[in-house]
């Protein structure tokens, strides 16, 4: 790691109030220096991964970590003595040469199938297929060649590639927008060696993913699901074997169903078909091996939602051993599975968060983070415990003494039951605020809404927090990572349980005075910026509030969004036109006149999943209204914010904001904000 920039110690820290320190940590720091780490495949002993780069208008490069050279005699001499270490001791982690771009740059690998994309690219023997954004069409790149295309025609997607080597063709999903109405998705098969748009080798459901082939290509599985479900609602798993000519036969639902999720399924290295499903309340582990058979029955959660495509949470390191990440009460942990003497044995390693698990020969390559370290890529050998860092999301440049730790906290919340979160106090080694003075409150709801938040290290906290800002980071009802009951939660109270959790998880920091009640704020992205909408409009707790791209009209997204998400409403409010009275109750733009918090609203104008026109509308009626608003719509902007400038803008506008609201003096020159009615 860069050596960190140290401040020298003061002997005495600077008295201002809260929100106006100057922090280190500025907006420049998440665009300059901060890349996504995104999609992970090993081939061979190369580790292959997407970065997502601000600074390069937000193209995913695909980039490539060749092994390391030979080590000098004398290192190896200590290796070898060092080879009778239980796996899972933890060895000094070191730098690896620098990783190589591998594609052109005029080329983005991006899929827009499900809009969320994920299994953009996949390699094997060094052959590279990839989906270019632009155009949505697959390519393939030969060692040492440059991409040719492999799907001439227009108006297709492609996502989650897997390799039939007896018939040379990737089988993949494939998303059908070449006729009008919804997009029709199926399992296809494209020849690598002819342009070809696919035959189709399954279809029938709204939609599939995860198309797996067996070790000796005899047998393929895969998931599909229905409208209204989500993949985490209940979907199913089935199989079929693979005929000498490439069609299927008789095809068989293995397991799953309309209120049972199953979650990643895999062959092992011998042809036995895993994978992970929450019938009893807790993605676990099974396998179909005369019958469901257990790996690892536990209160735990070793599945995710499947937002994207190839999100795995285990590997296979031999025919009776998986590498695998799971999570218990919010957190993550990584542990070796004997798959025989049904035996989970931790792995010591720093990190509180682990995903992306892929395994080799001898090695694993996956993603790890902690409260002090920032999302990495990281090369674990199996053998030693070694580890060797890939790739970090950003090098941490600023002193530790800035970052505010995470601390798990459970508050009680409507029902009599228990809501989770992370609660950060203000971190600042240069300032102390007056004596008296509560910090203002950053509460913070994050997106899907089936999702959860993180300890992981995010500027996008500690920004706030090295400022003086206290923060909540709310893992409210309906969030992942305790269970399905917990998960369930939202189903039917979408715009209640998460409003009543972030609402409760703030008084509770009241009554225990860790924060000034005349100084919360709310902000989120996407759901979560419905959830602040409709904090603000239907509570009486928040003093301000930001919208990230947020929905305001429920009404308007159950009409107008995309095919992944566009029944998604029905298990979270209730089926559409039916129910339109629900749509209206919880939507905020229909009771404008109950909102009396200033808000400000972020969008971008390129936007499919929530269109500009929703933030736009609650602005206008805001404004009408008399509340000061202000309104940031940025060009060539989608679902989220991916260009550096726009990035950097966005949140320093809400500090600007806030400092107006809550009237404390900047630190910083900031380009001022437009706020109606201030």
């Amino acid at each position: 790691m860069k050596a960190l920039k140290r401040k020298e110690a003061m002997t005495k820290p600077l008295t201002s109030p809260y929100g106006s320190w100057k922090s280190p940590i500025i907006a420049g720091l998440m665009t300059a220096q901060t890349i996504s780490l995104g999609q992970v495949a090993v081939d061979g002993q190369d580790v292959y991964w997407l970065e997502g780069r601000p600074l390069e208008g937000g193209r995913y490069a695909l980039v490539r970590k060749a092994p390391e050279p030979p080590k000098p005699l004398a290192e190896a001499a200590t290796s070898r003595r060092s080879r009778s270490t239980p796996a899972g001791r933890l060895f000094r982690s070191h730098e690896s040469p620098k990783p190589t771009d591998i594609l052109p740059p005029e080329f983005n690998v991006r899929t827009r199938v499900h809009e969320y994309g994920g299994g953009a690219f996949a390699v094997f023997d060094g052959v590279i297929y990839f989906v270019n954004f632009k155009d949505q069409h697959l390519y393939r790149q030969n060692p040492g060649g440059t991409p040719a295309l492999l799907t001439p025609a227009a108006g297709y997607r492609y996502a989650d590639f897997v390799l039939d080597r007896p018939r040379q063709r990737l089988i993949c999903v494939r998303e059908d927008h070449t006729r009008p109405g919804e997009a029709v998705n199926t399992i296809v098969a494209i020849p690598i060696q002819a342009p070809n748009d696919g035959t189709v080798l399954v279809e029938g459901h709204d939609f599939f993913s995860n198309p797996r082939l067996s070790p000796d290509g005899s047998r393929l599985a895969w998931l599909c699901w229905d409208h209204p479900n989500m993949p985490w609602d209940g979907c199913e798993l089935w199989a079929a074997q693979v005929r000498p000519d490439g069609s299927l036969g008789k095809k068989e639902r293995m397991a799953g169903g309309k209120e049972e999720s199953i979650f990643q399924p895999e062959w092992s290295p011998e042809g036995v078909l895993h994978f992970v499903s929450d019938r009893t309340g807790w993605w676990n582990l099974y396998r179909l091996l005369d019958g469901f058979e257990p790996l690892c029955p536990l209160d735990a959660e070793f599945g995710e939602p499947q937002w994207a495509f190839d999100i795995r949470t285990y590997d296979f390191i031999s025919g009776n051993e998986l590498l695998c990440t799971y999570t218990q009460d919010g957190m993550s942990k990584l542990a070796r599975l004997n798959t025989g003497t049904k035996t989970l044995t931790p792995i010591d390693l720093p990190y509180t968060e682990f995903g992306t698990i892929h395994t080799g020969d001898g090695f694993a390559a996956f993603g790890v983070a902690s409260a002090t370290e920032p999302y990495t890529l990281l090369r674990l050998d199996l053998a030693t415990g070694r580890t060797e860092v890939l790739r970090r999301s950003f090098e941490p440049t600023v002193a530790p003494g800035y970052f505010s730790l995470p601390q798990a906290v459970e508050f009680p919340t409507e029902n009599g039951l228990t809501a989770h979160g992370f609660f950060y106090p203000p971190a600042n080694p240069d300032y102390t605020a007056p004596a008296g003075e509560l910090p203002p409150l950053m509460v913070m709801s994050h997106g899907g809404p089936t999702g959860a938040t993180s300890t992981v290290l995010r500027y996008a906290i500690q920004y706030w927090t090295s400022r003086g800002f206290a923060a909540l980071d709310v893992n409210y009802g309906g969030s992942t990572g305790y269970g399905r009951a917990y998960r369930m939660r939202l189903n039917d109270n979408w715009g209640i349980v998460d409003v009543d959790d972030c609402c409760n998880g703030a008084r509770w920091l009241v009554g225990k005075g860790c924060v000034d009640p005349k100084r919360m704020a709310i902000r989120g992205g996407s759901a979560g910026g419905y959830t602040t909408l409709a904090a603000l409009v239907f509570k009486n707790v928040f003093n301000a509030g930001a919208s990230h791209y947020g929905v305001c009209d429920l009404e308007a997204l159950a009409t107008d969004t995309h095919k992944f998400e566009s029944r998604y409403l029905d298990n979270l409010i209730g089926p559409y036109p039916e129910r339109k009275d629900l749509y209206v109750a919880r939507s905020p733009i229909h009771h404008i006149q109950e909102l009396a918090a200033p808000l400000i609203l972020f969008q971008g104008d390129e936007d499919k999943v929530v269109p500009p026109a929703q933030s736009r509308v609650m602005f206008e009626a805001a404004r009408a209204k008399g509340i000061p608003v202000a309104y940031l719509l940025f060009a060539g902007e989608q679902h989220g914010f991916r260009k550096a400038e726009n990035i950097k803008r966005s949140y320093e506008a809400e500090l600007y904001f806030y400092s107006k609201i809550f009237k404390f003096e900047l630190a910083e020159e900031i380009e001022p904000v437009q706020i109606e009615n201030l």
